[in-house]
């Protein structure tokens, strides 16, 4: 393999693993997002309960182990592309740190949770197991709008990326359109693994949150098309992208409303994919672009190349591993809750 394909070897791998993340922890966000809701409705107050519990029982066996692909992530983007972790991350430190907090919130609520005594305490943990989904679900759309957007560079070659560059209604329209997505792609996910009485319920949520979705994308998309949107290197890439993330909504809104739970989820797993490869395919041969209509290119941003010949050994082996490890978990863990599995919260 010579220089320039192993270049791009790893640049796919990064947008694999981060792709990867969004859709694993994408469904893991939407659930907790969507946990207070589901439990809502007719019935007594044990069954409310379950129905809430049900959605924490569906994404228990993963949500920690889905974490993986970040970490994994991280280490590709500190190893193989330095100077990219360096410009990018000098920036986004406000959005970055978000993220982790609402990591750390999130978790911590889904486990406490069930030790709570009292109404008013389990109220307060089920608050923060919502601001733990949404909080990342938004910041990881405010990064892609920064990304498809450009940030400014300054004259010695940095980014700089400030609030009113976060305060945009382009990157704000991305930030919409990715919490209503990572919801409605919980709403496919707890609708696949639960019972008929949950999976009616996350369907009727899910309804709405795909066009709300789809809503919010089209904003973005007008906003483009005005000037005023993301500024893609590769037009025609980027608007075959744009329109597969359209189709892969419209499909899930119609097989999640007809009942076809594994055809919405795998609808809603391309559409929290696609927006990863829209940045990757759209900017390319840019892997960060400047809002003024330069950027840092691949060649720029990628390490060494003996580095690169080093890291290679390594990832031929960790890859497969972390991909062998996801399958084998759903695998273990397959079939709806409440029958085969026990509840874990």
């Amino acid at each position: 393999m010579n220089d320039m394909s192993l270049e791009i070897a790893w640049l796919a791998l990064l947008g694999l693993l981060l792709a990867g993340y969004f859709v694993l922890s994408g469904y893991d966000y939407g659930a907790q997002m969507l946990h207070p809701f589901l439990g809502r409705g007719e019935g007594r107050q044990a069954e409310r309960l379950a129905g809430r519990n049900a959605a924490l029982d569906a994404m228990a066996p993963f949500f920690l182990g889905n974490e993986v692909w970040l970490v994994a992530f991280t280490g590709v983007l500190f190893g193989a592309f330095p100077h990219l972790e360096g410009s990018l991350l000098s920036g986004l430190y406000p959005l970055i740190v978000a993220i982790l907090v609402g990591l750390v919130l999130g978790n911590a609520a889904i486990q406490l949770r069930g030790r709570a005594q009292g109404v008013r305490a389990r109220r307060c943990w089920d608050a923060l197991i919502v601001f733990g989904g949404a909080l990342p679900a938004v910041c990881w759309g405010l990064v892609l709008g920064l990304l498809l957007h450009g940030v400014p560079r300054r004259p010695d070659g940095s980014f700089h990326i400030g609030f009113g560059d976060v305060l945009t209604p382009f990157v704000l329209a991305c930030g919409a359109t990715t919490v209503l997505l990572f919801a409605a792609h919980g709403a496919a996910f707890v609708a696949l693994r639960s019972g008929p009485d949950v999976a009616a319920r996350a369907r009727q949520l899910g309804d709405p949150l795909l066009r709300g979705a789809a809503a919010a994308g089209s904003l973005a998309l007008l906003l483009t098309l005005f000037g005023a949107g993301a500024s893609m290197t590769n037009r025609v890439t980027a608007a075959v992208i744009a329109a597969l993330f359209a189709a892969a909504l419209a499909g899930a809104w119609w097989w999640l409303s007809r009942g076809h739970r594994v055809r919405a989820f795998v609808a809603t797993c391309c559409a929290t994919a696609l927006p990863v490869l829209l940045v990757g395919a759209g900017h390319h041969p840019y892997v960060l672009i400047s809002s003024a209509g330069t950027g840092l290119t691949i060649g720029h941003a990628v390490t060494d190349h003996a580095t690169l010949r080093i890291l290679s050994a390594f990832g031929v082996l960790v890859v497969p591993m972390i991909l062998a490890y996801q399958a084998w978990s759903w695998w273990a863990f397959r079939g709806p809750t409440g029958r085969r599995h026990p509840s874990y919260f």
